[in-house]
């Protein structure tokens, strides 16, 4: 994992399972030893930059009016530069996020977290106290049993600090390493959306320039591709009484995908499960929520809610190239903002019916335009599926790294490294 980075030459022992020894020369302390909590009550309102902790990063929240903000505000609290901040909130029942951030800049947060200064290298500090939280430190306090703590349950936390020194070189390295993987990542995740973005700009155009805008659904395709009602190529499936498959979960981000690697807690249907209609490999699904997220694709075969609408491609277009084709297709915004008109009027979950659906006008190109489609697509959903797999190892990479350094598993004195852009 860390190259040519060896151990120090000197440990002494901590009497924790989860770390058991640290340099001998670093010091072995209390939280509240290096770190104060910082409470700065945002009065009358002077300070309006609204910051927000999202996925371990300190950022400027979305959506604020820049204005005059309302009253509450003045109970946030002012935080700045060099600050950490940790929500110790609602441990019992999320336990993945990550609950740690270093401030960057002068603003306000909400009160409910705990903001911490410091008289070490903040940096270091955060990296530290960053991993505990991966490590879940923080879940055994408080007993293990309340949903909040605060400064007073991890002020007798003990962490290693070692010479301010070793600190910066720490960072630096830190710093060095992640900035190197965040942006391998980046450039990957732009990539990605940049061949998505050229997938949807010729499924409605066949002209290479980028600068085209879709306008209305029925003038924005090419003039020489057919338009044709969707139950000419398509029809409505419903099949029951399968009830010894799998049962799967029907998402917008994610397609149909077996309930038991979906995060979020459907419900899970009891008792009978023969009324369940069957989901096949290669099937279309209209959802409650096709009114904002499209039509899913199922790549799986197993059973579903009778609410859900089933259909799949005629036997003369079920290719590989229309299924590619109107798979994507019914993700884009466009044909979202066309469902949308099968549901005026109805506020929330109509559930679209294929009768509703099947009078869609929708584009049959030409076999040549589809199979540079299917080209694309093929292209696409490699180099996603690579990169998908790849995330997860890097994530894991990224997070050790942290860990043997900050807690003195391997020695970075002396590495050089690229200073950070």
């Amino acid at each position: 994992m860390n190259g040519k980075l060896k151990p120090y030459d000197k440990y002494k022992e901590t009497e924790l399972f989860w770390l058991d020894k640290i340099p001998h020369h670093w010091d072995w302390v209390f939280l509240s030893q290096v770190c104060k909590e910082q409470k700065i009550k945002n009065k009358d309102n002077v300070e309006n930059n609204i910051l927000s902790l999202s996925y371990g990063e300190i950022i400027r929240k979305k959506n604020c009016d820049s204005g005059l903000l309302p009253k509450e505000y003045s109970g946030y609290q002012i935080v700045g530069d060099g600050n950490i901040v940790l929500r110790l909130t609602d441990l019992q029942n999320d336990k993945k996020s990550l609950r740690t951030g270093l401030v960057k800049e002068r603003g306000i947060i909400t009160s409910a977290y705990c903001c911490l200064s410091t008289n070490q290298n903040s940096k270091y500090i955060h990296y530290i106290l960053h991993a505990y939280d991966v490590m879940k430190v923080f879940y055994g306090m408080g007993g293990g049993v309340r949903q909040s703590i605060g400064y007073d349950d991890i002020s007798r936390i003990r962490i290693p600090v070692p010479p301010k020194v070793e600190q910066e070189e720490i960072v630096r390295f830190l710093d060095s390493k992640l900035s190197i993987i965040n942006k391998y990542i980046e450039t990957k995740k732009k990539l990605i959306e940049v061949l998505k973005e050229k997938i949807e700009h010729y499924l409605y155009f066949e002209n290479d320039s980028f600068n085209s805008t879709i306008k209305s659904w029925d003038k924005c395709f090419p003039e020489k591709w057919d338009m044709v009602k969707a139950n000419r190529i398509f029809r409505e499936v419903s099949i029951k009484n399968h009830p010894e498959k799998e049962l799967l979960a029907v998402t917008q981000n994610r397609g149909v995908i077996f309930k038991r690697d979906c995060e979020q807690n459907y419900v899970s249907p009891s008792g009978n499960l023969s009324g369940l209609k069957l989901i096949r490999k290669n099937d279309f699904v209209i959802s409650l929520r096709s009114f904002q997220g499209g039509i899913e694709f199922s790549n799986v075969e197993g059973i579903v809610s009778p609410a859900y609408n089933v259909f799949c491609l005629r036997s003369e277009f079920n290719r590989q190239c229309y299924r590619m084709f109107y798979k994507y297709l019914f993700k884009t915004r466009a044909f979202i903002a066309l469902l949308n008109t099968l549901v005026v009027g109805i506020r929330d979950g109509k559930n679209i019916s294929f009768t509703d659906f099947s009078k869609v006008m929708l584009p049959v190109p030409p076999m040549d335009h589809l199979t540079k489609i299917l080209e694309l697509i093929t292209h696409y959903e490699t180099i996603k599926s690579l990169f998908d797999n790849e995330l997860p190892l890097l994530y894991e990479y990224r997070t050790s790294l942290i860990s043997a350094v900050v807690t003195g598993k391997v020695a970075v004195d002396g590495v050089r490294v690229p200073d950070c852009v």
